[in-house]
């Protein structure tokens, strides 16, 4: 985010307030807020990613306190202890969703900032009332006699302190209960009263005060809630008191900013006015016309698309992208509705960059990969617009006001047409139709629960608490892998079965911290190293090293002697395997830039797997790769390779190394300084052929790799693509291997190897010949009434029918219906009973009524009569014909007569 430092100082925002309004934009606001408290003690924390890192139970960051969780509950800490953020949410998916209320409201956003302080144990109400009235009255310079504040019903502390530091009386402090003002984070766990500062926007506006009959009215707006977390929730309902109260607070940017900009609707604040205006000019609305509502719905879900697509969630029919394709989509139809019929959304983030770029650098570096995402997903979604309207339209034409659309019809348009139910569902609302939500879940059931399984949960796992407490009491480990494989390092801590110990001994299995170390931690998709760890009287085989918050982990087995705290170690990584996926990593490297350069610009890493075995590299493209673009990569790639030119490592700072054009993962954070990895040599004035900004181990020169060979290409996912490759012997091997192959059947066919597939698809073809005539005469054999496959039983009559019974042998299991409907031809009318003895001694039979008989004998009836004979059960099929088995295929003589004593 910006710097907390803006142009308009807190002078000039105690000016009149009228004369602050005209000069408060979201930005200055924003600043301002960062501004003041960083005056005030708080650390500046950067906004977190809407992705949670440390909390599975969430789909997007939706407060401000998220990034805070871990510190808020003790598990992690950090070197301050008061902070202050604008953080950016989402909030559309999950328990968490305000999509469907965008556009018809003049405050829900999917997307929104939420400013925030936080004490971890410093400070508690008194300052943290303090805190907020000072901003508000003193240095935003807004009219006390306009606020009001809410109190929990007993918190009569906070009560004391509002009118104390406040100084306003208790007929401007409302007590409200728990529903209103008590926040907890969950059923068990840190909570506490809470207390919610609103804004009288005036009497032109309808509406009462909090916890007054008329509440729910627009004219008192909540701006800012400041939670008082002292208590400890427990399972049993208890609570008791947290050794050290914290404070959390969240006040949204937009409400805030229309409060200062003296308008009473978040969407006439200076940001959205540009959003609006730009949406208005590319689609010929008008700002003040009916198109508002979708001109509204366009400028808040551009925001929501184009930050989560920053963070690298592309649209999807699943978890986090299938959410971002629904705010997508309804975008795109409400731009419809304005009467675009060619994609415009996609040039409107432009202006979204201008406004929002400099607090939000990652928007201007993913400007390009944002843009191509929205152009191509509305460039799909137009074409399927046109005929789901039209069927909607049909399949509505009978409704009326009030009616209501079958859900069976709702899932035909999703499943079919790729329209998301919010958006028939707001296509609808016009009309005042509703749909049938039950019908249409019951359709979907099957999907959902599918992409429940898919879906892997939200942000990573929080790691254990004892990774955070060896990170916060040891520091990082010092890395020295990037020049050198063995090194010496001193154990710091052994953990075994998740629990800190103070030895391992031989035969042990667990985990070695030591202060520095050659070996590289799982992380940026390479696995970790292995190898050996040994001093005097002990030896341990490492075969995994983890990477936990900059705390590296080497899994051991102690192979001799035992394992103490601060021992001194010598480290030696298996050099072979290192080397082995140095040339891997290096690899993904050169295909992603040959990627970019023969699909396009458009081409983004998206996940990368790098072993000693193999590569495989993942990334953004919206159809399959042809087999030529495939080739041209592998070409491109080698041709580096063949340069054997170094590969450099610099550390750079962050701005700088993508001045240069190094490659970064969106959505990826950084550190002041990064390492960038080039390769090959420039084409420009730029530092390599590839550059990117990678933490993993390389080889020395490209030529260490070898060579590289795809090996595979596919989907992963919407937009999304993989190709897995091998380098150096392996791929070698790969190669000869294939050759063998091709030399081996050259040999066997007597043929050049350039003819080994004209002479296999000539085989393949006599082959079917071969069986085709087999069939045929084992058939005619079966009939035949002589050798080993003939028939054992001839024609005979059964009460006045013609009854022909049959055993075979040496055809397949397929083919006796056959038997059966060429002997129903043969007699013309009658019953044909043909019993197969398997080679197996399982027996099969098939049953035939000729069509004049079908009224007396019932093919379906008679058959089961003739499995039990052959041991087993049921059998079914037509009047005409019926087949089944049994395991005992000698009784072959019995079914026959069963059917004969049947008829």
């Amino acid at each position: 985010m910006e710097s907390p430092h803006c142009s308009c100082g807190a002078a000039n925002m105690r000016h009149s307030r009228d004369e602050s309004l005209s000069m408060t934009s979201v930005n200055d606001i924003r600043s301002s807020f960062v501004d003041y408290f960083a005056r005030n003690g708080h650390e500046a924390v950067a906004s977190s990613p809407l992705v949670p890192r440390n909390d599975p139970t969430l789909m997007f960051t939706n407060a401000g306190m998220v990034q805070f969780k871990n510190v808020f509950t003790g598990i992690e800490k950090r070197p301050y202890s008061t902070a202050t953020t604008a953080q950016k949410c989402v909030r559309a998916g999950g328990k968490h969703n305000d999509l469907d209320n965008v556009g018809f409201t003049a405050r829900h956003h999917t997307f929104f900032e939420m400013l925030g302080n936080f004490s971890f144990g410093d400070y508690f109400k008194d300052r943290a009332i303090e805190l907020a009235w000072n901003l508000l009255t003193k240095d935003w310079g807004l009219d006390k006699n306009r606020l009001m504040v809410t109190v929990y019903e007993d918190d009569d502390e906070a009560m004391a302190l509002w009118k104390k530091i406040a100084g306003i009386g208790e007929d401007r402090i409302v007590r409200l209960g728990a529903k209103s003002n008590f926040w907890q984070m969950g059923d068990t766990g840190p909570c506490g009263p809470c207390s919610e500062i609103f804004y009288d926007h005036g009497e032109h506006i309808w509406g009462g005060p909090p916890g007054s009959p008329e509440e729910d009215g627009d004219r008192w707006i909540e701006i800012w809630n400041l939670v008082f977390m002292q208590f400890e929730q427990h399972g049993d309902g208890s609570r008791t008191g947290l050794p050290r109260p914290s404070i959390d607070t969240g006040m949204g940017l937009e409400r805030i900013s229309a409060v200062m900009q003296g308008v009473h609707d978040n969407y006439d604040i200076d940001l959205f006015k540009a959003l609006i205006g730009t949406a208005a000019a590319m689609t010929g609305a008008d700002v003040n016309g009916e198109g508002n509502r979708s001109l509204r719905v366009i400028a808040d879900h551009l925001r929501s698309m184009s930050f989560l697509i920053a963070e690298g969630v592309l649209p999807s029919n699943e978890g986090r992208g299938y959410v971002l394709r629904r705010i997508m989509r309804r975008a795109m139809r409400h731009a419809t509705l304005l009467g675009s019929e060619e994609p415009v959304i996609f040039k409107m983030v432009p202006t979204l960059v201008r406004e929002m770029g400099q607090a939000y650098p990652e928007l201007v570096r993913g400007e390009a990969m944002i843009t191509e995402t929205v152009r191509l997903e509305e460039g799909r979604f137009l074409k399927t617009l046109g005929r789901g309207l039209q069927i909607l339209s049909d399949e509505t034409k009978a409704l009326g006001e009030g009616d209501i659309l079958a859900g069976a019809t709702a899932f035909k348009l999703y499943d079919t047409y790729g329209f998301p139910l919010d958006l028939t569902q707001d296509a609808l609302r016009a009309r005042n139709i509703a749909v049938d939500q039950a019908g249409f879940d019951a359709a979907m059931a099957q999907q959902k629960a599918e992409a429940r399984k898919s879906w892997s949960g939200s942000g990573e796992a929080a790691t254990d608490g004892i990774w955070y407490g060896l990170a916060d009491s040891l520091g990082p480990t010092e890395f020295l892998g990037y020049e050198t494989e063995i090194a010496e390092g001193e154990v710091k801590a052994l953990i075994r079965n998740g629990a800190l110990v103070d030895a391992l001994e031989t035969g042990d299995e667990g985990f070695v911290v030591v202060n520095q170390t050659p070996f590289y931690g799982e992380s940026g998709g390479q696995v970790g190293d292995s190898g050996l760890i040994k001093g005097d009287g002990v030896a341990a085989t490492v075969t995994e090293t983890q990477k936990h918050h900059g705390v590296f982990a080497h899994k051991v087995t102690v192979t001799e002697g035992r394992l103490t705290k601060g021992q001194p170690l010598e480290l030696l990584v298996d050099h072979e395997r290192r080397s082995a996926i140095r040339a891997n990593h290096s690899a993904t490297h050169l295909l992603h830039e040959a990627l970019r350069i023969v699909l396009g610009d458009h081409v983004a890493q998206k996940g990368s797997m790098v072993a000693p075995d193999r590569l495989r590299f993942d990334f953004v493209h919206t159809k399959p790769v042809t087999p030529q673009e495939m080739a041209a990569v592998e070409d491109m790639a080698n041709a580096i390779i063949l340069q054997n030119s170094p590969v450099e490592t610099r550390l750079m700072g962050v701005e700088e190394a993508k001045e240069s054009g190094a490659r970064a993962l969106f959505g990826e954070k950084y550190g002041d300084e990064v390492r960038v990895v080039a390769m090959g040599e420039p084409t420009g004035n730029g530092l390599g052929w590839s550059v990117e900004l990678c933490g993993g181990t390389h080889v020395r020169r490209t030529g260490d790799i070898g060579l590289v060979s795809i090996v595979a290409e596919s989907a992963v996912g919407a937009g999304v693509r993989r190709i897995e490759a091998l380098t150096g012997n392996a791929a070698r091997h790969r190669g000869n291997n294939h050759v063998a192959i091709v030399d081996a059947a050259a040999g066997l066919l007597r043929a050049g190897s350039h003819e080994v597939l004209d002479r296999i698809s000539a085989l393949q073809d006599n082959i079917k010949k071969i069986e085709r005539e087999l069939t045929d005469a084992r058939k005619k054999l079966a009939l035949g009434g002589t050798g080993a496959g003939a028939a054992a039983n001839a024609d005979e009559t059964v009460n006045g029918v013609t009854y022909v019974g049959r055993t075979v042998e040496g055809i397949a299991a397929k083919d006796v219906k056959g038997l059966v409907d060429s002997e129903k031809k043969r007699i013309g009318s009658g019953v044909v009973t043909v019993v197969l003895k398997g080679e197996d001694g399982k027996g099969t039979v098939a049953i035939g009524v000729t069509d004049d008989l079908t009224a007396r004998y019932a093919a379906g009836n008679l058959i089961k009569l003739a499995t039990a004979a052959l041991g087993g059960q049921g059998g079914g099929g037509r009047p005409d014909m019926a087949q089944g088995g049994g395991p005992d295929g000698s009784r072959a003589d019995e079914a026959i007569a069963a059917i004969r004593a049947a008829l």
